[in-house]
């Protein structure tokens, strides 16, 4: 049986990991990968084998180009390309802009943007050749809409989706689907700095009551990849109704 090869970057943990774990279960390779946190990547490499399937854990920092084209060599070494791309890596900026300096603005846009053209840039090719392939991205609603105190994040995931919509023309006749998923409010580590009370406050602003989890995104994100080749260079929401 020849199992499909998919990439979850930023893996090691919440949306990442939940995204790399709903894959394994479906029976794909899967190639995890995180900038730091080793220990944690190698117990969700545990975590996937467990499922039966092949996987590669992968520590470094794909908004460091050279990082990301060694993976990539590694990739073609191990599974012969990738299918599904799934750019998860990201982090989060939160303070007024004022007190933001360049080497902040300049982490969150290597760490969340620059990633995406990384790995697109040396996924895409082969994806062009097998006339066959899936990139997704993990963006925000704040992309869409803007975040006070939140303005560098919201640029990147802005970029991104601009940078799907665009990418989606070009692929498209080439059989590669392009699309984001805007997520909302969800219950991550990215979100554990908010007080009991902001908490509360959030989740009463959300229509649907509640955080989302990471596994509502992991389903999302494993239907696109699975399904429907007429949906592409989409923003979907994935928010409670939030925005």
């Amino acid at each position: 049986m020849n199992r499909k090869t998919v990439l979850v970057t930023g893996s090691s943990r919440g949306i990442g990991k939940a995204i790399a774990v709903k894959f394994a279960k479906k029976g794909f390779n899967v190639v995890i990968n995180c900038a730091h946190q080793e220990a944690l990547l190698q117990k969700t490499k545990v975590e996937i084998e467990s499922y039966q399937v092949s996987c590669h854990a992968f520590l470094g920092d794909m908004g460091q180009y050279s990082q990301a084209k060694e993976l990539f060599v590694q990739i073609k070494k191990l599974y012969g390309g990738l299918d599904v791309l799934v750019n998860n890596a990201g982090i989060a900026y939160v303070g007024l802009f004022s007190d933001m300096t360049p080497s902040d603005w300049e982490r969150v846009m290597t760490t969340n943007l620059n990633s995406v053209f990384n790995c697109c840039s040396l996924a895409v090719p082969d994806m062009v050749k097998n006339k066959y392939g899936k990139i997704i991205s993990i963006s925000s609603v704040w992309g869409n809409v803007g975040a006070s105190c939140e303005v560098a994040y919201s640029a990147s995931k802005g970029g991104m989706n601009a940078f799907t919509k665009a990418l989606a023309k070009e692929l498209a006749p080439s059989n590669i689907q392009v699309n984001a998923v805007a997520c909302g409010a969800i219950d991550t580590e990215m979100n554990h700095f908010l007080e009991d009370e902001e908490l509360l406050q959030l989740i009463g602003e959300i229509p649907a009551n509640r955080l989302g989890r990471a596994e509502e995104v992991a389903d999302l994100v494993y239907h696109l990849a699975y399904k429907n080749e007429y949906l592409t260079g989409q923003i979907i929401g994935l928010d409670g109704g939030w925005i």
